[in-house]
């Protein structure tokens, strides 16, 4: 292991490596952010009254329930092959999508793509964890938020024009050749350590009952939220059951991986650690805030100010404010080495801006609702470079449950519940009844709004606006949890050690004439 102060040189496998990272990552996220501004195009081409809120929720719940799988296969497999395996996923399923000729189809495709994109998510930050230190990730790790705000920026932009050019299956063809790109330079360069062991000892050190209760208390949580009071009444057993089986799956599920897994998902060692507690509950707050700003941000934008889709998507530039956050937030980490200052400013400028978001109505400027996400944009930049500190700072090696992140589906089917919910109150009578869906019309009835008579159109963009500002209170609520988390933590010194497991060395042949050192990268 490496002495404690030392620090090495990048060579140039490593860059390539980190680039290849970086390829993978935006594969995943210019699709996440892409898509929900093309939804509304996407829902009305096929004809899709009440399915379409699956394409959200599909890949969001796939993505979760694959993340700890993902996790595994590294751990048993390798991390090149691992990440191989999910952007092939991707690929597949975003050639389902492209070809789909119903809802139902595309509702497939997002669930292989949630696959592979929550596999990628997070082996990235797996990968990132074996190549560089603690004390060193937060630099690295912002420039994942500026992959990420790259994908923000160009992501929308594309989704939509080819809405607009009624070309949206592109949208999804496009992915084709980035997958193929990224799956060539992976295999080619991504010379990470391969474990030792036959195929079936592989298979036996997965969490396959772990897994399943995470698989299966996710989906049964999904099921009750995307249901209530839309398909069913709240009240309904078909809404109740499927709730207290997920959340008695989720018990069990941390029963088991504390007392009886053998290879956990979670080592309790760091669900025990408050500070480690503290920085998961953070990751999953910020992202469900995150989540349910991306994808819900487009609507307000469409439904109360007609903006077509390609508009929307330049529009919600604003939130490209996260990439030069969080690189001067990850670059503070790196200089000071402390984490909780950038953490809490974040916390406090995500409450101010939703808390003024939520006072956004029917007649609030454009203007001023991009000033808010702007604002939004910084805070979250800050929270997405810092969550990692926490939860690794007093534990050496914990990439590999890194990756158990509940946050995008939980940002998705909240989102979707508490906005379809409103409108199914608030929408005019004589406009719901155009709508053999009944209230899940949250995507599929925008692109008719601007053809209303004046009257009603006015009624429903103020269902719209009154709907939506329920939601960004609900999202205040949830990310004042995360603020009063954020107090658990201490102010831990970040480690400049990595785990040598997994490592690429760099080893240095000095020559004798004095020239200049030559570096070879080896195994671990």
């Amino acid at each position: 292991m490496k002495s404690p102060t030392q620090r090495e040189g990048k060579g140039s496998r490593f860059w390539i490596v980190f680039a290849s990272l970086n390829l993978a990552l935006f594969l995943a996220a210019i699709e996440l952010l892409a898509v929900p501004n093309a939804l509304p195009t996407i829902a009305s081409a096929l004809s899709s009254k009440s399915e379409f809120v699956w394409v959200g929720s599909a890949y969001a719940l796939a993505s979760t329930a694959f993340l700890p799988f993902s996790g595994g296969l590294a751990e048993a497999f390798g991390r090149r092959h691992a990440l191989i395996t999910c952007v092939g996923l991707f690929f597949v399923g975003s050639a389902i999508c492209g070809g789909a000729k119903s809802m139902a189809v595309v509702i497939v495709g997002r669930t292989v793509q949630g696959l592979g994109g929550g596999g990628i998510q997070s082996l990235s930050a797996i990968i990132l964890a074996d190549l560089v230190t603690l004390e060193e990730r937060g630099l690295y790790a912002s420039v994942f938020g500026v992959t990420w705000s790259i994908a923000n920026f160009v992501g929308p932009l594309i989704g939509g024009a080819l809405a607009s050019a009624g070309a949206w299956r592109w949208l999804f063809y496009l992915n084709l050749p980035i997958a193929g790109v990224t799956s060539f330079v992976t295999l080619i360069f991504m010379d990470l350590p391969t474990p030792a062991g036959t195929f079936s000892e592989k298979i036996a050190r997965l969490d396959w009952i772990g897994n399943s209760l995470v698989v299966g208390s996710t989906t049964a949580c999904t099921l009750a939220l995307t249901w209530g009071g839309i398909v069913f009444p709240w009240n309904s057993p078909r809404v109740l059951v499927p709730l207290i089986v997920g959340i008695v799956g989720f018990c069990i599920f941390v029963l088991y991986e504390a007392k009886l897994a053998s290879h956990p998902l979670v080592p309790w060692v760091v669900l025990s650690n408050r500070t480690s507690l503290a920085g998961y509950l953070q990751t999953f707050f910020v992202g469900v805030v995150a989540l349910g700003i991306v994808y819900f941000s487009p609507v307000y934008f469409q439904a109360i100010h007609n903006a077509s889709p390609i508009r929307s998507g330049v529009l919600t530039l604003a939130l490209s404010a996260l990439a030069p956050a969080s690189m001067f937030a990850g670059a503070m980490v790196n200089k000071t080495g402390r984490y909780r200052p950038q953490m809490w400013t974040g916390w406090a400028l995500i409450l101010i801006g939703l808390g003024v978001l939520s006072t956004s109505d029917v007649q609030t400027p454009i203007g001023r609702v991009i000033g808010f996400l702007i604002l939004l944009g910084v805070g979250m930049g800050f929270n997405y470079s810092t969550t990692v500190f926490p939860v690794q700072a007093p534990h050496l090696s914990v990439s590999q449950c890194a990756c158990i992140e509940f946050r995008d589906v939980w940002g998705v089917t909240i989102g979707s519940a508490v906005l379809q919910n409103e409108l199914s109150s608030r929408l005019p009578a004589s406009f719901l009844s155009s709508f053999p869906g009944g209230v899940s019309i949250t995507y599929s009835a925008i692109p008719s709004i601007s053809s209303l008579e004046p009257e009603t159109q006015q009624q429903v963009k103020q269902a719209f606006a009154d709907s939506l500002k329920t939601l960004w209170e609900v999202l205040l609520g949830i990310a004042f949890m995360g603020a009063l988390s954020s107090l658990l933590m201490r102010g831990l010194p970040l480690h400049r050690f990595r785990d040598e497991k997994w490592a690429m060395k760099e080893k240095k042949n000095i020559e004798s004439d004095g020239d200049a050192n030559e570096a070879t990268l080896e195994h671990a």
